[in-house]
């Protein structure tokens, strides 16, 4: 091992399974969705942001996903979001216009329900719909196992380890580059 509600015609149906909602992200996930992300910045090394966001913030980021590539969803269980997957640029050069970047995380509390895996199939079935994707990017914090798996299981490949590039409570970190092609 290599260690918003879309208005205007995005049709990424909703999916239920097990009390579990796939769909759209919405505004009224923002508070949910934020507080899913701060956890992960405030407490683990998954994420290299640092200072926790405000749902302000997290609106702008909902507004930043759109209905073309760049698509927003979230798990919905118990009447709230519990997990969010997106696809976002990979980089802000034209060139790199079919390749998207793809972030996945749930609650701590809602783990090891498939939530995660849900998420994962949703986001890359659409992806494959597109014409417009045609690579997938996932970075990694290199000792993210659970999420190293869950990418192999869906056939992503490592293309490559950067060493000691971020720093996250005193410690430099590695990450792994995970690429599918859709």
């Amino acid at each position: 091992m290599c260690g918003k509600s879309f208005a205007g015609g995005w049709d990424l149906p909703d999916r239920s399974r097990g009390g579990i909602t796939i769909r759209p992200a919405r505004e009224e996930d923002i508070p949910y969705l934020t507080d899913i992300y701060n956890y992960e910045i405030e407490h683990s090394t998954v994420i290299f942001d640092i200072h926790p966001k405000t749902p302000e913030d997290r609106m702008a980021w909902l507004g930043a996903h759109n209905r073309d590539n760049h698509p927003l969803i979230a798990a919905v269980a118990d009447g709230r979001a519990v997990g969010y997957a997106s696809l976002s640029p990979y980089r802000l050069l034209e060139a790199y216009h079919d390749t998207v970047e793809l972030s996945l995380y749930v609650d701590r509390a809602y783990r090891r329900r498939g939530i995660a895996r849900m998420l994962m199939q949703a986001i890359l079935a659409d992806a494959r719909e597109r014409r417009d994707i045609h690579t997938v990017i996932s970075v990694i914090t290199s000792d993210n196992e659970a999420s190293i798996y869950l990418h192999e299981q869906f056939g992503f490949v490592c293309c490559g380890r950067m060493r000691e590039v971020g720093r996250k409570f005193g410690k430099l970190l590695d990450i792994v580059n995970y690429q599918l092609m859709v």
